[in-house]
């Protein structure tokens, strides 16, 4: 790490001697119109694969965790295993599912009169599409944190609700919400952690196209890295993630914080 914040402060390429810059490298991030653009594409990612996320995720596990729910411990399995394949593999898969000439879903859809063509070279609809892919992902994991959460929750809280005359709206507003406030604060997090970091199916399936609209921070960072071979530049957008990431992991600790005081 200590090696990255040298080259971030260093005007340093593959070939030839490092220049130390200070911090121009970072202020050059703010300028640079490629990575204003980067910027907007992974808030705009974020602004998709967090709420669908959350709110699936949620839903899933409220109709996981009710007991009348036949055959529970086959479907709880059935959620989750999506979760355990990779990310890219799962990208090639979708690929072809969504493959306007050969995909099984294209053609399933084109049954209903449905017919698209391929959403990973549209400008308007790659963005959504490798999102809801990763959504599809890792929905099973924050559904899982959901359902342990949901189990925490004391029944007799529900049972007294119910005597009271609390119908399934209210239960949920007033005891399900608030109990699931530092679980909900965690899954917003680590989503929104997971959406700043997204590569993998971005890389697979567009590879930051088409016109740069699926253009994410870290494929910025793997290009001007890698393809660009401007360490100097690619180290200072590391540490602009970084930053990111370490302020939402802040905020994380002083909600949970907040809870905890309240609840005592």
């Amino acid at each position: 790490m200590t090696k990255a914040l040298l080259t971030s402060l260093h005007s340093n390429t593959a070939f030839g001697r490092p220049e130390f810059v200070g911090i121009a490298n970072y202020a050059e991030l703010l300028q640079d119109p490629e990575i204003l653009d980067s910027l907007i594409n992974t808030a705009l990612y974020c602004a998709i694969f967090t709420p669908v996320s959350v709110i699936l995720s949620l839903a899933l596990a409220l109709l996981l965790n009710h007991p009348l729910l036949p055959l529970r411990g086959l479907f709880r399995t059935w959620l989750f295993l999506p979760f355990i394949v990779s990310l890219s593999v799962t990208a090639f898969a979708w690929q072809y599912l969504l493959d306007p000439q050969l995909g099984l879903l294209s053609y399933w859809l084109s049954r209903f009169g449905i017919e698209f063509g391929n959403v990973f070279q549209d400008e308007s609809l790659a963005m959504p599409a490798v999102a809801l892919i990763a959504v599809w992902k890792n929905v099973p994991f924050y559904m899982t944190v959901f359902l342990a959460g949901l189990q925490d929750i004391p029944t007799s809280l529900y049972e007294a609700a119910r005597v009271d005359g609390a119908n399934a709206i209210k239960r949920f507003r007033h005891i399900t919400l608030p109990l699931l406030g530092n679980t909900t604060g965690f899954v917003l997090v680590v989503s929104t952690i997971a959406a700043l970091q997204a590569f993998d199916q971005i890389y697979v399936l567009t590879g930051g196209g088409p016109y740069r609209s699926t253009q994410t921070i870290v494929m910025q960072i793997y290009e001007s890295g890698f393809r660009d071979l401007e360490l100097g530049s690619a180290s200072a957008l590391s540490y602009l993630l970084l930053l990111m990431t370490l302020l939402l992991g802040v905020a994380q600790f002083f909600f949970s914080s907040r809870k905890a005081r309240q609840a005592s």
